[in-house]
């Protein structure tokens, strides 16, 4: 009988990245505290309708990607694709919009979409994203985009590049499609699949096409920002000078469009080198209006972003941003007596902050090349002689100095551990 396997497109994150893994939500959730949001979590189904309605049943994550499948009450559900109209729900649904002041909710989780895998994109894949609901202020949208940069930051990633742009609102982003139709009569022709459908059905998804060879026709596309009405340009304006004050560098994109339908005005990707083709690192923007189209009776604009975690973790790896915490101490004992004795041990020094393992193993030799490859950083060898004398035999692995070590100094770890 063959051994199975995971799913297609589905991983194991084992160690030591998984230690990476760690570092950057961590990194991640201390820049949500200083920034004050607050974690929500959302369930992984939910019914189809709401990302049917929220994402747009035009997008290809609706008619392509997700996994869905019928309830045994005949619901339609839905493994969540993505979590904004999920964060969205849920503001409704608690009735978040009775509240006073802007919600600013972050989550961290796993979202799914059955799209071809390729490095960094899986189809069980993670992000670290963030809502802010409840203000239309240029102000939130330059602070949401300074936030995802300072997660970044702490994270140790460097050489990305800001693209911004605005999709404007609803009535510009109808002035401009119909426009965009008009040129993409001539040019549609000559471009994929996708893009010849979406000339017709929604033009404004043939910008955010990732072909090649289409590329250069859509670079001779009509600009969104010539269509927008004086309020867009107003707001997008004001969004530059914020980022401006900042100090934050920015290129304008006026093709950037993301490929969900509920954005309005702001949008931003982030892009990094070390990705390849499929250069995105995270991508977020304003949707103005979900809250209604998701049932909401008060209106809730608000803008957000995700970041792929996955990818980001890669990029983190790559640049050695972060490494795998190493193990502190390892606990060589000989013999049975020995093992009651060191677990005892371990148990007081963890307490002081310090990792431990204990070893079961019976052969000195063997523990000692099992430390190396965990790399530890010193390995504590304990014997009768050892129990008897209350002090022990402390070895560091790097320099492989042995030197004497009581119980008292190994609770002060600030007298060895260095």
């Amino acid at each position: 009988m063959n051994p199975l396997t995971s799913v297609k497109g589905m991983r194991d994150i084992l160690p030591p990245s998984s230690a990476v893994w760690n570092q950057v939500e961590a990194a991640a959730r201390r820049i949500f505290a200083r920034f004050n949001y607050r974690e929500i979590r959302t369930p992984i189904l939910e019914e189809t309708a709401l990302f049917a309605r929220g994402v747009g049943e035009e997008t290809d994550i609706v008619s392509k990607e997700m996994y869905t499948f019928e309830d045994r009450d005949g619901t339609s559900l839905t493994l969540r694709p993505e979590n904004t109209a999920s964060v969205l729900r849920a503001y409704i649904q608690q009735r978040l919009d009775q509240e006073p002041g802007v919600h600013k909710l972050y989550y961290i989780g796993p979202m799914f979409r059955r799209e071809r895998p390729q490095k960094g994109r899986y189809r069980q894949f993670y992000q670290i994203g963030a809502e802010a609901i409840g203000s239309d202020s240029p102000a939130i949208d330059a602070e949401v985009i300074q936030m995802v940069l300072a997660i970044l930051d702490e994270v140790g990633i460097a050489g990305y590049k800001l693209l911004i742009n605005s999709v404007g609102s609803k009535e510009s982003r109808a002035r401009y499609n119909e426009i965009l139709r008009e040129a993409l009569r001539e040019a549609a022709p000559q471009m994929c699949g996708d893009c010849r459908r979406r000339a017709e059905t929604n033009p404004l998804r043939v910008l955010d096409c990732k072909v090649p060879e289409d590329q250069p026709i859509i670079e001779k596309l009509p600009s969104i920002l010539d269509s927008l009405d004086e309020s867009d340009r107003e707001h997008f304006r004001r969004v530059r000078e914020f980022l401006d004050d900042l100090g934050i560098r920015y290129t304008v994109n006026p093709r950037l469009v993301r490929g969900l339908d509920y954005y309005a005005r702001t949008t931003f990707e982030v892009t990094h080198g070390a990705l390849g083709a499929q250069n995105a690192i995270l991508g977020g923007g304003r949707y103005d209006g979900l809250a209604e189209i998701l049932g909401s009776k008060v209106p809730a604009p608000g803008i957000g972003f995700s970041i792929g975690e996955d990818r980001l973790v890669m990029t983190a790896e790559e640049a050695q941003a972060m490494t795998p915490a190493v193990l502190d101490l390892y606990v060589a004992p000989m013999g049975e007596a020995a093992l009651r004795h060191a677990l005892v041990l371990a148990t007081e020094i963890r307490k002081t902050g310090i990792s431990v393992e204990v070893s079961t193993d019976r052969k000195l030799k063997r523990m000692l090349e099992i430390a190396n490859k965990t790399g530890a950083r010193y390995t504590l060898i304990i014997g009768d002689n050892e129990i008897a004398s209350q002090s022990y035999t402390l070895k560091n692995m790097a320099t492989g100095e042995q030197t004497s070590a009581t119980r008292q100094k190994l609770l002060e770890h600030t007298q060895w551990l260095k």
